[in-house]
């Protein structure tokens, strides 16, 4: 793995900057990167577009049960200098029916909330690998269909379960490939 602190010394000299201080944020990040990318499950990927830049990357998952069984989602991870005062936002990419992620990616999952009614938001000792362990299984476990994002889908299987989750599979042939 890429170490940030070597690589912000050399852009350094290379701009001719000296003992330009490294945030808090990406000296987290190095160690929850790698911390991440040791603890991940068979069902998730993690892609950086820029090596040099771990605040922002690609989760990508890949449910092997559920609705969403064979499709491939990803998300965008883009954590802020406030970080791990705040949490990482996330977006999902991909086109999908879920009730937990609006048809704009946004995502209904208490962690990445600053505060929530029942005391599962952020917290400063949270982190990355939280935060792929939730995004993984808002696809599985976490799927609320009760408490939803997406009021619609949530609606529509409430009507007719066994239609919806056909409309879902469909759904992800057609845009999870």
């Amino acid at each position: 793995m890429i170490t940030l602190t070597r690589n912000l010394k050399k852009s350094n000299e290379e701009n001719g900057q000296t003992n330009k201080r490294v945030s808090i944020r990406d000296k987290l990040l190095v160690k929850e990167v790698q911390e991440m990318e040791e603890n991940m499950p068979s069902t998730v990927k993690c892609e950086f577009p820029d090596a040099n830049m771990l605040s922002e990357f690609y989760l990508i998952v890949s449910p092997n049960e559920g609705l969403w069984k064979n499709g491939k989602f990803k998300f965008l991870v883009t954590v802020n200098e406030e970080y791990n005062m705040m949490p990482p936002k996330v977006k999902c990419l991909t086109k999908v029916l879920h009730p937990n992620i609006s048809d704009k990616g946004e995502i209904c999952l208490s962690l990445l909330r600053v505060n929530s009614i029942d005391g599962t938001s952020w917290l400063p000792t949270r982190r990355l690998k939280d935060v792929m362990f939730g995004i993984n299984s808002i696809f599985t476990d976490l799927c609320d269909f009760s408490d939803p994002l997406n009021v619609e889908i949530a609606e529509e299987y409430a009507t007719d379960s066994e239609k919806t989750k056909s409309k879902i599979r469909e759904f992800v042939q057609l845009h999870a490939r």
